[in-house]
């Protein structure tokens, strides 16, 4: 069977499908509609005279040979990568698309100061940042690389520190605590008005305090429900009741008095943010120039 430049596309659809086992994520990370996939996918079947894809309205999976094609295709298509990567070193500046998903505290605190400088600096960068709080596979995603919390960060990744040690404060505002008695113990904050934050795959963040080897994590009540940083600050400085915000957030905030942290004793240090990504002998130009500019 002679071998064509369609077989090369349509392998490379293959592959994507089969890591994905969805046509719609396929479609997201190759930036093409669903139905030139299946188009794709169907000629390739055609010309091998094999079924690759068994799918449903409900699931994509490979198929006996299909798992075997994947396999072979995979390690070939890394090398190809690799290949590239090689050749990208070998650039006087970084180029191409750098995929990253990131929590929105960190978009906000970590990435948005430094975007400017990033792109002036990698003009041939193509910076696409996707913000969400909840906890994704960055590879079957199609991500060069995510941002997350030290203490929350996947197995099997290369992790690099790009922030300081951070710390979640309880703060509220004067007018607040002109009305209510500041807690002395994580249990006092049931009697207030606390900010909840909703998770995103459901149910409300529960508050994390620690102290003399004494962990508490709190579930707590309040009149407001929010899932976004900047709302979760201003509701604390229009007296709502009380939040549960990252320090670096509040801190012009506390440094003018506009909010007043309690139960600082209560509140300790956790491992900062962490840029990670899979492990692999070529890190991408584009990344390693983030890396270094996170890191200064």
């Amino acid at each position: 069977m002679k071998f064509t430049r369609a077989d090369v596309s349509d392998l490379t659809t293959f592959s994507t499908i089969a890591r994905h086992r969805s046509f719609r994520r396929a479609a997201l990370e190759l930036g093409v509609s669903t139905s030139a996939l299946s188009h794709s996918i169907r000629a390739l079947e055609e010309r091998l005279g094999v079924r690759l894809l068994n799918r449903t309205t409900r699931s994509v999976v490979p198929t006996e040979i299909g798992e075997r094609l994947l396999s072979r295709l995979e390690p070939a298509f890394r090398d190809i990568a690799e290949a590239l990567e090689e050749v990208n070193e070998a650039r006087d500046e970084p180029a191409g698309t750098l995929r990253l998903n990131v929590p929105r505290l960190a978009a906000q605190f970590l990435l948005a100061p430094r975007m400017s400088e990033f792109l002036r600096r990698y003009p041939l960068i193509k910076l696409e940042i996707i913000a969400e709080d909840r906890l994704i596979d960055v590879v079957e995603g199609g991500y060069d690389a995510g941002i997350r919390f030290g203490d929350s960060l996947p197995k099997d990744m290369v992790a690099i520190p790009v922030s300081p040690e951070q710390r979640f404060l309880v703060v509220g505002s004067p007018e607040y605590f002109a009305d209510h008695p500041r807690p002395l113990h994580p249990q006092d904050l049931r009697q207030h008005a606390c900010i909840r934050w909703r998770l995103s795959l459901g149910g409300n963040y529960r508050w994390e305090f620690a102290k003399d080897g004494q962990a508490l994590e709190m579930e707590l009540d309040g009149p407001l429900v929010i899932n976004d940083t900047q709302l979760n600050s201003q509701a604390a400085l229009e007296g709502i009741g009380l939040a549960y915000c990252m320090e670096t957030e509040v801190a012009e905030h506390l440094a003018t008095g506009r909010l007043i942290a309690v139960l600082e004793d209560w509140c300790p240090t956790i491992p900062g943010f962490f840029l990670y990504y899979p492990s692999r002998r070529q890190v991408p130009a584009g990344l390693r120039a983030l890396i270094e500019l996170l890191r200064a």
